[in-house]
């Protein structure tokens, strides 16, 4: 029985629509605010603690020193509240000022950092990236975009308004036979490619923002 070309593109991308609503918050042990993990690469090892890569959602209730982590590249992207101050303790010191939504630091992770309320809790959404196993890119999507992607694993976060999604191969076959993903805010459209064809096209419409990474792991 000949297969349909959905089923054909399934062989080539999974497709997991993360709800925001379902996401679990676990407090922080100094009591400054909460996370929300969205995903997460683990490592070698396979434990949590050695992730590969890690996108969460924070909410910060209280100024205060940042965790270090060894070895990790991390993104910050401000989504709600009048924002933060990240300043930065080393030889190269540093401020980091996101003042309005959609605002992006980065920096390294063993950096000594201390964050500055500007004006009350704020809701933050965090990329951490291990160097040595896994590079990202990142990029902030407005209005509808088109765009080629060539990755192991893409995750759309829908981080204002609402955005409709739809994901195919460079062929033109739709992943999810031509229906859209409808994202709200805080959902993640999670997008794992398989070994042998890993390039997929995304299209996406509305006046939603999404925050758009595509992470591969470093072969060594």
């Amino acid at each position: 029985m000949s297969r349909t070309l959905a089923q054909q593109a399934q062989d080539t991308a999974q497709l997991t629509l993360l709800r925001g609503a379902d996401l679990v918050a676990s407090p922080w042990k100094n009591g400054g605010g909460v996370t929300r993990e969205i995903a997460l690469g683990p490592g070698a090892d396979g434990s949590p603690e050695a992730f590969a890569w890690r996108v969460s959602v924070a909410d910060v209730a209280q100024p205060g020193p940042f965790s270090r982590f060894e070895g990790v590249a991390r993104t910050l992207v401000l989504l709600e509240g009048a924002g933060m101050v990240l300043d930065e303790a080393c030889a190269h010191a540093r401020t980091h000022t996101l003042a309005k939504v959609l605002d992006v630091a980065r920096f390294d992770g063993e950096a000594p950092i201390s964050a500055r309320l500007i004006d009350g809790p704020t809701r933050d959404f965090n990329l951490m990236v291990r160097r040595d196993v896994a590079r990202a890119t990142f990029e902030i999507w407005r209005e509808g975009a088109r765009r080629d992607v060539e990755a192991e694993t893409v995750l759309l976060y829908c981080a204002a308004g609402a955005a409709n999604a739809s994901v195919n191969l460079n062929v033109n076959v739709s992943v999810n036979g031509g229906e859209h993903v409808t994202l709200a805010v805080g959902d993640t459209l999670r997008i794992d490619t398989k070994d042998t064809a890993r390039s997929v096209r995304i299209e996406t419409e509305g006046e939603g923002a999404l925050l758009a990474i595509a992470l591969e792991s470093i072969k060594p």
